[in-house]
């Protein structure tokens, strides 16, 4: 929220001497965050002029320039070359002299143009900042300004003010109002606050004869989509009289553009009391005002030229002719104001948050108005903005207030807060007396009151909050606004205490362990967007490359990737290809993150939104988790480029599928798992270069190097090889207690064998038999050459392992060693027809 300073002063008192950072560090003192100081970019000397004479001169290229003679105070006039034809003499103008810079920054001095030498430029509003009007220099006059000539123009035009910005919490939408924002000042400080909607009732009633009615057959969680609808008639108005400078010179501050005085009027209130306000062109509607929800399938054209689609969910605006505006968001063109307006009825109303906010985002359409209306607007504001609204366009637009109008509204019911003695102390850590407290919430304008509740403590209050802090809901918010008020500087710095038997869960802890275990190896966490494609999901989640069920988000960040994920590959993948791009070629990253797997003909999601401010029940709860598809935690890893770059004496050494099974053993140790690998097939994997991980025969993940037709298609320049594992489910069988093994104090032995084999059987499942048949004092067995070629035969292998052989209890002889080697031979023989390689 942008607030120029000038326009906060109407309505607190602000030192004379206050800086911009004076103001933005009271502001955040109750709770603001400090955005932004906003000036006109201009500098003088820009003075009010007079134009005495000028001569008109036809050039070559058709165009007719002014030799102007203006009076700036001076011992002899200026000469000023001016293109523009919309002045007379006589007029006072704005006059930007040598030295100045406008807006651009445009720096001004005397040059020659078209036979003269310009000293100076008479000023157009857009060249000053006050808007989009260029067509001709501005004339004091008409904006109902006189001044003597030499006058300051950059004072006169509130071009010397300056606006502070300060970020508004969600929670606080008050705050979107120079009203608010004036009131927090005064807490902050203690200024004296007026309040701009202090008007006498009386004056507030809109009339009779355009009572808007309400028919919302389908309310959002119960709630009426308008619970407050006032309507006030101003006639006779004038669109083409110019908004007067200081209200354009606020509202540029406040980041908003000129639109001419009628919409210029009513944003300006917006901004003002914080009620967002519409105007329509009354000749132009046809009949009286409904609101209602749209039927399917109905359209509207709003203000921005955009035909939408409406949802059975929107608030609609509507008169005989149809919908002619999306309520609380934006205006339809059918009705809008424009220059040919004579008569306008203002709308002023409160319309339910939800809706409001659910239409906004449905459409894309966030709307200054929506920004209010979804955070909340005071229910007792928009009596005063209407009229606020009216006052202005007679003042302003010359128009007349009728007693056409009308009120629809309904009674304005805060809820009471019970607030215990006690609970404030207990839960800020700051021993603030009962004066302080009561002292506090009075402050922000809430009605304390003594409880008088069954069982209260003696010394609680209840507590009425106002109507423009629809955030306070219970006690915990009311103590919240009395550490805010007294300063959040007197909470003291005090470390929790955790409760005993507290902290990470053993899945969480196992999930560290596996993070903490990659980095150490030198991998880097890259995680990324779960946003894929069906194609790479079916590509890498599906052995086969067949087609899986995917979740296809409503409405996803990039259309291109509108599918949650069902595998980490195509994110890595990515992040790989980012990497690569900006020359960084030699890679070792991983992601840990979920993956989304629904099931096939399951049917996920739901319609049913719990209610707020209460905790769902179990059966609720089941009922959400049900509606989403299984989301387990997988882990992945891609390789690529060189593991050892190239230094003197040492060639560089490529990433290879044996890397990809050191970061498989580096995972299984940090879960304290033991994996197997066993050779597969994958679609998205190299032929022959492929493994599927298993856990006690389950099966938890795959290994291999990336088929060179996808590495080509990721824009990979060479191999890379990659690996994921389901990892909550690696962590459940490997059980909560990771036993780290005893180091034995006897030797070991060792020895090799190679085994022959057809080449069709695998590795894992000879190494198996080894195993099986070696028995407990097999300690290792470790993969260490596959031989194929000449003296193993055609269509044979030799597979050469190393074993360590040791006893716990004794230090084995060779030839203890030697019969558990050869009893692992005879089941490997007896299962594949193994024979040792002579």
């Amino acid at each position: 929220m942008r607030v120029p300073l000038s326009w906060l002063r109407e309505y607190v008192d602000v030192a004379a001497d206050a800086t911009p950072e004076d103001v933005l560090a009271a502001l955040v003192s109750v709770g603001f965050e400090e955005e932004d100081v906003h000036r006109f970019e201009i500098t003088g000397p820009v003075v009010v002029g007079q134009v005495l004479s000028f001569e008109e001169e036809p050039q070559k290229n058709g165009k007719t320039i002014r030799w102007c003679q203006v009076d700036v105070n001076e011992e002899e006039p200026r000469g000023i070359v001016c293109g523009a034809r919309n002045f007379a003499a006589g007029d006072k103008v704005v006059v930007t002299l040598p030295g100045a810079v406008l807006p651009g920054p445009f720096p001004i001095a005397a040059r020659k143009t078209y036979g003269h030498t310009s000293d100076g430029m008479i000023a157009s509003a857009r060249e000053l900042g006050l808007g989009d009007e260029h067509d001709g220099i501005l004339i004091l006059s008409e904006l109902g300004v006189d001044a003597p000539v030499g006058t300051d123009a950059i004072a006169l035009l509130g071009l010397d003010d300056v606006a502070v910005d300060i970020n508004v919490t969600p929670d606080r939408g008050y705050a979107f109002s120079v009203r608010g924002v004036a009131r927090e000042y005064s807490h902050a400080t203690g200024a004296a606050f007026r309040d701009p909607a202090e008007r006498d009732f009386a004056e507030l009633q809109p009339g009779t004869g355009q009572t808007a009615t309400v028919d919302d057959a389908r309310p959002i969680r119960g709630r009426v989509g308008a619970s407050e609808f006032v309507t006030r008639v101003v006639r006779d108005v004038d669109p083409s009289r110019l908004t007067p400078p200081w209200m354009i010179a606020r509202l540029t501050l406040a980041g908003m553009r000129s639109l001419g005085v009628l919409i210029d009027i009513t944003n300006y209130v917006m901004l003002e009391l914080g009620q967002p306000i519409h105007g329509y062109d009354l000749d132009r509607l046809d009949g009286t005002i409904t609101v209602r929800r749209a039927e399917r399938g109905e359209k509207l054209t709003t203000l921005d030229g955009q035909e939408r689609t409406l949802h059975p969910e929107d608030l609609l605006i509507t008169d005989g002719s149809g919908p002619i505006g999306l309520a609380g968001v934006m205006g339809g063109g059918t009705t809008e104001m424009s220059e040919s307006t004579r008569n306008v009825l203002i709308e002023a109303a409160t319309f339910d948050p939800v809706t409001i906010a659910r239409t906004a985002r449905r459409h894309k359409l966030p709307s200054e108005a929506s920004k209010r209306f979804e955070r909340g607007v005071d229910p007792l504001i928009p009596f005063v903005a209407a009229r606020r609204v009216a006052d202005l366009m007679v003042k302003l637009a010359g128009g007349t207030l009728t007693d056409e109008g009308g009120a629809l509204y309904t009674e304005v019911v805060v809820e009471g807060i019970e607030l215990p003695a006690g609970f404030v102390q207990g839960l800020i850590g700051v021993d603030y007396t009962d004066a302080e407290i009561t002292g506090a919430l009075e402050t922000i304008g809430a009605e304390v009151n003594p409880s008088t509740a069954s069982g209260a403590r003696e010394g609680g209050w209840f507590v009425i909050p106002p109507t423009w802090r629809p955030d306070l809901t219970d006690k915990w918010t009311l103590a919240e606004e009395v550490a805010r008020i007294h300063g959040l500087d007197r909470i003291p710095s005090v470390l929790p205490v955790p409760p005993s038997g507290r902290g990470y869960t053993p899945l969480q802890q196992g999930r560290k362990r596996v993070a903490d275990a990659l980095a150490a190896a030198g991998f880097v966490e890259a995680p990324s967007f779960p946003f894929t494609t069906e194609e790479q999901n079916d590509l890498h989640a599906s052995p086969s490359g067949a087609h899986l069920p995917s979740i296809r988000l409503a409405n996803p960040l990039d259309g291109q990737a509108p599918f949650l994920r069902r595998s980490l590959i195509p994110g890595l993948l990515q992040t790989a290809h980012r990497n690569i791009s900006r020359g960084l070629v030699d890679l070792a990253i991983f992601e840990s993150g979920t993956v989304f797997t629904p099931e096939q003909d399951v049917a996920y999601g739901t319609d049913f939104i719990p209610p707020l401010a209460q905790r769902p029940s179990d059966e609720t709860l089941a009922e959400l988790n049900a509606s989403i598809p299984p989301q387990p935690r997988h882990v992945g890893v891609l390789l690529t480029g060189s593991i050892t770059p190239r230094q003197p004496g040492r060639a560089a050494e490529p990433a290879d599928l044996g890397d990809a099974l050191d970061a498989v053993r580096v995972i299984a140790a940090a879960a304290g798992a033991e994996i197997e690998v066993a050779q597969t097939t994958r679609a998205a994997l190299h032929p022959g270069r492929a493994g599927v991980l298993t856990v006690r025969g389950e099966e938890i993940g795959y290994v291999g190097e990336l088929h060179p037709q996808v590495s080509a298609d990721a824009d990979l320049p060479g191999r890379a090889v990659v690996a994921e594992l389901d990892l909550d489910r690696l962590l459940t069988l490997a059980g909560e207690r990771v036993v780290a093994e005893s180091l034995s104090t006897f030797p070991a032995a060792t020895q090799d064998v190679s085994l022959v084999v057809d080449a069709g059987v695998s590795a894992a499942d000879l190494r198996a038999a080894v195993v099986e048949g070696a028995g407990p004092l097999l300690e290792s067995i470790r993969l260490v050459d596959d031989y194929r070629g000449e003296g193993v035969g055609e269509g044979r292998k030799s597979l050469t392992f190393a074993l360590r052989f040791r006893a716990a209890d004794r230090t084995l002889t060779s030839a203890e060693a030697t019969e558990a080697k050869m009893a692992g031979v005879a089941v490997a023989a007896e299962r594949f027809g193994a024979g040792i390689r002579e």
